[in-house]
């Protein structure tokens, strides 16, 4: 699903910085993957080259066989209706509940009415969130409000979910709570892309691991658990 063959990214604001350095890896459909690595190791550049946000300055970067770096902008916005994003901060609406969170996605996503009330339910269901669908983000706790933005990361069906640091802001219970989420979307046959620094988090997922140390990977284990 995702491929990066030999790909580097230096930015060249005051002076070269090497992000990312002759990076190979590919993530396969139904995979759960994360990626670890100390701050600055080039885990955000190298979600923002998935999506578009930014080019590589060397090699390609693969959506299934679309080369992305060469995409328009009418069809980068295809590949990332494809794409569900959870961030660290939430980045819910304030004035809107829960459900409407939900449901805006939705409508902006082009789903009918019936879509709309039929599996805005059902995903605030699965994330556990039914009693609180019409509680504002300011009377929800950090983990619901992770909870929501899952939710509403999912109900469009994509095919690929990128959760960026999710659990930086929450406590360790809830921490485990978002992370078995995480694990129940990708066994639903989401594949999931996770950056994260919390050694916790990877040892309990015991799945991919690919280790990013100033901007190359320097392990990439099937079973793996978070060394640096």
């Amino acid at each position: 699903m995702i491929y990066f063959d030999q790909v580097s990214k230096i930015y060249t604001n005051h002076k070269e910085q090497s992000a990312l350095i002759d990076i190979n890896f590919s993530v396969k459909p139904g995979e759960l993957v994360s990626v670890v690595g100390h701050s600055g190791a080039g885990k955000t550049t190298l979600l923002k080259l998935i999506l578009g946000e930014e080019k590589p300055t060397k090699g390609d970067v693969y959506f299934e066989s679309l080369k992305i770096q060469q995409l328009n902008r009418n069809e980068i916005i295809k590949v990332r209706r494809r794409i569900g994003m959870i961030f660290q901060d939430f980045r819910l609406l304030p004035n809107k509940t829960a459900y409407e969170n939900i449901t805006f996605a939705m409508e902006a996503a082009g789903r009918s009415d019936k879509e709309v009330r039929q599996d805005a339910a059902h995903v605030l269901e699965l994330v556990g969130l039914e009693d609180r669908l019409f509680n504002f983000p300011h009377e929800l706790s950090g983990g619901e409000r992770q909870r929501v933005a899952i939710a509403r990361a999912i109900v469009n069906q994509p095919e690929l979910i990128i959760a960026d640091e999710p659990t930086g802001n929450l406590d360790p219970i809830n921490t485990y709570e978002i992370i078995e989420i995480l694990k129940k979307v990708n066994e639903m046959g989401k594949t999931v892309i996770l950056t994260t620094h919390n050694k916790g988090v990877v040892d309990a997922l015991g799945r991919r691991v690919i280790t990013l140390d100033n901007g190359k990977i320097i392990r990439d284990d099937k079973n793996g658990r978070y060394i640096l």
